[in-house]
């Protein structure tokens, strides 16, 4: 049997228009999953109430490099995990549904998260200054001038 022309297995301009539209549309709504009120506003429409709900799973594909490196809000990922965990997913809608508080504390943890990032070298951990801290750098600054 003959293997298929490369004029026969390559896609057509409509094709390739249709999966780019197809895949900038799932890069927003994988994206808008960042936004813990976003996720709070569709588990009050009870969106995301259905644990079957599929198109998260297939939106799972994200996680890889090849198309993580797309994402600007990469917390999105992690709120995709928690909603299609088996275990922690179930617990995580309720709690968006029924604490009308958790948006904001996911909001502010992630505002702190971006804040203070790059100065932990970790990435996961936010601290204030202690107080003394602040004078010794000074201090160091000013023998180096």
């Amino acid at each position: 049997m003959a293997a298929p022309s490369a004029a026969a297995t390559s896609p057509t301009d409509q094709e390739r228009l249709a999966n780019k539209i197809r895949f900038e549309t799932e890069l927003e709504f994988v994206q808008c999953l960042a936004n813990p009120y976003y996720l709070q506003c569709n588990s009050a429409l009870r969106l995301l109430c259905n644990p079957s709900h599929s198109y998260l799973n297939y939106l799972l594909y994200f996680t890889s490099p090849r198309f993580a490196r797309f994402l600007q809000y990469p917390q999105a990922l992690h709120h995709l995990h928690l909603l299609t965990d088996k275990v922690a997913g179930p617990a995580f809608r309720t709690a968006l549904k029924e604490q009308p508080l958790l948006a904001q504390d996911l909001a502010g943890k992630q505002l702190a998260h971006w804040a203070g990032w790059r100065e932990t070298g970790e990435g996961t951990v936010w601290r204030e200054p202690v107080v003394g801290e602040e004078q010794a750098g000074e201090e160091e600054q000013a023998k180096v001038a």
